[in-house]
């Protein structure tokens, strides 16, 4: 066995085994892995780790196999990275379930997706919500520093955003049911707060829609990325109803809100757009009605909410993104509505060779919740 320090990147790319977990400092988590030498099978999860191609058109564009990354119209037969379409089983939610899931479950999400999509996240989420937000976090009874939970944390990237735009000493427990992911967050988490206090992590694995206040003991803060939309209803409530006990506020990012624009519209836009909404909302997930949802279910529990657009503005820099998006988003419409195949993929190909082209621009709308709970402990 060999030690390595890596970064989220680093180990996204190479082809040894899953990292082990990081190792506890005074500094916080260590940035280590343990591979084995020599080591060749892919992580389980990212492309190349199976070949079990599932089809879900007709044509090749929309084999949805785990092929490569590629951006052109010649890559349309190339596979979407797992998390960016539907590659996983029918009606299976991502990262959150509410069954408990075995030791050798596989990852939902490759880290190489969510590398690939964090500067648009990073770009995309709202600003204006964060004066508040600091208020709050300020005025909160008993400081000691902030305990911030991150639900459904990925790789961390919520954390790489936030944790330097808060002042103050932070610990943060970060929240996942993939450990291949958890591994990741606690390698590449910051260490130092925007006023260059000490931040430091844990990571928890397990179902987020299981919370409960008692879970929440005191946090300061309740923070998610891109996870409301693959809650249920009564998932959401469950949130609300767990912030509200603890007393804490909730900033809930890049949920989506259902609407595309693609520059040079074209007249399957509103069909395949429709089509994506409903295989969303499969399985009793809300996609896109989510944020009106956790918006009425935070108020119930008398929350001040607020809600801010944070679209992604895809253009000519975001190539290798944008078409891994334009698979997944056109991918689960067919899914969902098999009748779509044949016009898709010439409508896909098309997407392509302008994405390639540098001529396709898109804006994907998204919506970021800011949730202010009665704290539990008075202002």
């Amino acid at each position: 066995m060999r030690k390595t320090t890596a970064t989220p990147a680093d180990v996204a790319r190479r082809v040894g085994g899953i990292p082990a977990q990081p190792v506890r400092t005074e500094a916080g988590f260590v940035a280590e892995s343990l591979i084995p030498d020599g080591g060749s099978a892919a992580p389980a999860g990212t492309p190349g780790a199976e070949s079990a191609a599932r089809s879900v058109g007709s044509g090749p564009v929309l084999q949805a196999s785990a092929a490569g990354t590629g951006s052109g119209a010649d890559d349309a037969v190339l596979g979407v990275i797992a998390g960016a379409g539907p590659v996983s089983r029918t009606g299976e939610r991502p990262t959150v379930r509410l069954r408990d899931v075995g030791p050798d479950e596989q990852p939902r999400y490759a880290p190489e997706w969510l590398e690939l999509r964090e500067p648009a996240d990073a770009a995309a989420r709202s600003m204006e919500l964060l004066d508040p937000l600091r208020i709050r976090l300020a005025n909160l009874p008993g400081r000691g520093g902030l305990a911030i939970h991150d639900l459904g944390c990925g790789t961390g990237s919520m954390g790489r955003w936030l944790a330097p735009r808060l002042d103050g000493a932070q610990h943060w427990i970060l929240h996942d049911r993939d450990p291949y992911l958890l591994h990741f967050a606690a390698v590449a988490s910051p260490r130092a707060a925007a006023d260059g206090s000490r931040v430091t992590v844990e990571t928890r694995r397990g179902d987020v829609a299981r919370l409960t206040p008692d879970a929440l003991l005191g946090a300061s803060l309740v923070t998610a990325s891109a996870l409301l939309d693959v809650l249920t209803r009564e998932e959401v409530e469950t949130l609300a109803a767990a912030c509200a006990g603890a007393g804490c506020p909730a900033l809930l990012t890049l949920s989506v809100a259902g609407r595309v624009e693609l520059s040079a519209p074209d007249p399957l836009d509103d069909e395949i757009a429709a089509a994506f909404n409903d295989h969303q909302r499969r399985g009793g997930l809300l996609g896109p009605d989510s944020v009106t949802v956790a918006c009425e279910a935070f108020a119930a529990h008398g929350a001040t909410v607020k809600v801010h657009p944070s679209p992604w503005r895809l253009g000519p820099e975001n190539v290798g993104l944008t078409a891994q998006w334009l698979r997944g988003w056109v991918g689960a419409a067919v899914e969902e509505r098999p009748e779509l195949a044949e016009r898709a993929e010439a409508y896909l190909a098309a997407r392509l060779a302008a994405c390639a082209a540098g001529e396709l621009h898109v804006t994907v709308h998204h919506s970021d919740l800011l949730a202010l709970a009665r704290p539990t402990g008075g202002l």
